[in-house]
C-alpha cells in the first residue's frame, strides 16, 4: 500500500479563505456559500481574464499549497465532477438560438481547461489528469495522485478537487451536497507507517447522503486526528487510515 502525507493544504469557499476560518468551520460545519470568487489577484491580468469561477478557485487553492519552485515541479491531478458545465449550458443555449460561439469560450469548458490554466500560470510541464468519475470523484482522484506517486516517489503530487452549484436545469437531477468549495493537497510518499494509507472497497449499502462534499469531509477528518474515515460513493467504499 502506498502511503501519502498532504504536506501542504490549502481551501477555498466563499467567505472561507484563511486556514483558521476552516479550522473553525471543520469544528462546526455550517451550510457553505453558492456565489462568489476568488479575486485571482495573484494572475497575470491577460491569464486572469480567461479564467471562469471555478478555475480561479481551483488555481487559487493549488497556488496555496507550495511556493514557485514546488508548484513548477509538481505532477498534477485535477478532479471535478461537473467541471465547466455551466459554461457550456450557456454556449448551448446561444447555439439553439442561433448566436455565434466564442471559441475561447468553448476551449475553457473541456475538462482539463483548469489543468492547463495552472500549467501556463506555474510554468508546470509535469505529468497532469483530469478526473471526473460521478460521485467516486474525490476517491478515484486520489488513486490517480497514488500512481504518479508510484511512478515517480520524488516527485510531489498536487490534488485539486473543486465544483460550483449547477446550474437550476441540471440541479434537479442531481442529489448532492451544495456549496462552491475547492481543496488542494500537496502529497508526498510517506515512508512505514506514517502518513495516510489508502483502500477501495465495496460499499456495504448506499447509507444516508453526506451533508458536505466528499473533499471536505476529508478535510474534516484530516484535521481532526481521527484514525479512520470512510466514504461510499456509488458501489466504491473509499478509506483512509492513519
Amino acid at each position: 500500500m502506498i502511503r501519502a502525507e498532504p504536506g501542504r493544504w490549502s481551501a477555498w469557499s466563499p467567505g472561507l479563505e484563511e486556514p483558521g476560518a476552516w479550522q473553525r468551520w471543520c469544528a462546526a460545519p455550517a451550510p457553505l456559500a453558492l456565489e462568489g470568487q476568488p479575486d485571482g489577484a495573484f494572475l497575470p491580468a491577460l491569464l486572469r481574464r480567461r479564467c471562469g469561477p471555478l478555475a480561479r478557485a481551483m488555481l487559487a487553492t493549488a497556488f496555496g499549497c507550495g511556493d514557485e519552485g514546488e508548484l513548477a515541479r509538481a505532477a498534477t491531478v485535477f478532479a471535478s465532477r461537473h467541471g465547466n458545465i455551466n459554461e457550456s449550458i450557456g454556449l448551448l443555449e446561444r447555439l439553439a438560438e442561433g448566436q455565434a460561439l466564442s471559441p475561447t469560450r468553448f476551449s475553457h469548458t473541456v475538462h482539463n481547461a483548469q489543468a492547463g490554466l495552472f500549467s501556463i500560470a506555474a510554468g508546470n510541464r509535469e505529468a497532469s489528469s483530469s478526473v471526473a468519475a460521478r460521485e467516486s470523484t474525490f476517491g478515484c482522484a486520489w488513486l490517480e495522485a497514488l500512481t504518479l506517486l508510484a511512478r515517480d516517489p520524488g516527485r510531489p503530487v498536487l490534488l485539486v478537487m473543486a465544483d460550483a452549484p449547477l446550474d437550476p436545469i441540471f440541479a434537479v437531477q442531481v442529489d448532492e451536497p451544495g456549496g462552491f468549495y475547492s481543496l488542494a493537497l500537496m502529497l508526498s510518499p510517506a515512508d512505514g507507517g506514517a502518513g495516510l494509507g489508502f483502500s477501495v472497497g465495496r460499499s456495504r449499502d448506499a447509507g444516508p447522503r453526506r451533508a458536505w462534499p466528499d473533499a471536505l469531509e476529508f478535510l474534516r477528518w484530516y484535521l481532526s486526528g481521527e484514525p479512520r474515515l470512510e466514504l461510499e460513493a456509488g458501489r466504491q467504499l473509499f478509506v483512509w487510515e492513519r
